[in-house]
């Protein structure tokens, strides 16, 4: 029993697996925390157009 503990112990077969299901866990955490530190910004980006495009429409009389 103590043999196969040991042997268990030291068997490194799995931990390639773990550490690459570690890698792509942080990148995925890391993709999701800069897509939601960038909306902001871009929100403001696109308010902004969208007001400048509403605004040239309104003075060329072509706002309905």
């Amino acid at each position: 029993m103590l043999v196969q503990l040991r042997q268990f112990w030291n068997d490194e077969g799995g931990q390639d697996l773990i550490e690459y299901t570690l890698m792509i866990t942080f990148i995925a955490i890391a993709c999701m925390w800069f897509v939601g530190a960038g909306r902001d910004p871009v929100n403001g980006v696109w308010t902004t157009a969208n007001g400048h495009i509403n605004s040239a429409a309104a003075k060329a009389g072509g706002g309905d």
